[in-house]
């Protein structure tokens, strides 16, 4: 077996670093994070999520430094770790405007999450 490289673990790293964004549940909560710090309570409320899932993949995300806690009494807090964050989310969706049609049609990433059809 061939060693893996700078380049391949540089690869796998940023996968690993898009898996995070690749959740719709997680995508969710980080979009909801992109408008400041919300509660677990907060981010049931606005996602929908149960607070089971919601708690599941905040670990999840904090666990990949994608966000952090901050107690404030008996509440815990969460935010993005860092405003790249934003601002990779802010370029997806320019680059979706101007891509939305060839990424809804794209058959090989498809999951049951994508059958709703968009309306032109």
């Amino acid at each position: 077996m061939a060693p893996v490289t700078n380049i391949e673990q540089s690869i796998h790293i940023k996968a690993k670093l898009f898996r995070g964004f690749s959740d719709p549940s997680r995508l969710m909560i980080i979009e909801a994070l992109r408008e400041g710090k919300k509660s677990v309570g907060e981010l049931v409320e606005i996602t929908g999520l149960s607070q089971p899932n919601v708690s599941n993949h905040l670990r999840c995300l904090a666990d990949c430094d994608l966000v952090i806690s901050e107690r404030d009494g008996r509440y815990v807090n969460y935010q993005l770790r860092d405003e790249r964050i934003d601002q990779i989310l802010n370029l997806s969706e320019k680059l979706l405007s101007e891509a939305a049609r060839g990424v809804f049609e794209c058959t090989r990433y498809e999951s049951a999450d994508d059958a709703t059809p968009i309306e032109e």
